[in-house]
């Protein structure tokens, strides 16, 4: 059964890092683009980036550029969102999930409970 498990978030403030990390297994990150969104109340999940499972090329929403990064540690079989300069904006629940196939920002399939990211101004 595919399981994916979220880890990393926390509260930090204005302009802080965080590194989410999505723990997955071999045959997920091997079948499977991985993929994290994100939802804060009251609002639309968003896609945030996706990596394939093909190439490990990535895709990171243009509004989120330059601030968020997506890689794969196929050693540790995880999938890390490193997020820098973060914002007010930025918090909210944030899911690893299965995408497409292709890379999706917006198809996803399978996803885990979550971690919560909170930044304060």
């Amino acid at each position: 059964q595919l399981q994916l498990v979220e880890s990393g978030g926390g509260a930090v403030e204005f302009g802080g890092s965080l590194r989410l990390s999505c723990a997955a297994s071999r045959f997920a990150l091997a079948s499977y683009n991985i993929a994290w969104f994100r939802q804060a109340p009251g609002k639309e999940r968003e896609g945030v980036a996706c990596v394939s499972s093909a190439d490990g090329s990535t895709v990171v929403a243009d509004s989120l550029k330059g601030r968020f990064t997506i890689s794969r540690d196929n050693a540790k079989f995880t999938v890390v969102l490193q997020m820098n300069s973060l914002k007010p904006e930025d918090t909210a629940t944030y899911y690893c999930a299965t995408a497409g196939p292709p890379c999706s920002l917006s198809d996803f399939g399978t996803w885990g409970r979550g971690t919560q990211v909170t930044v304060s101004s």
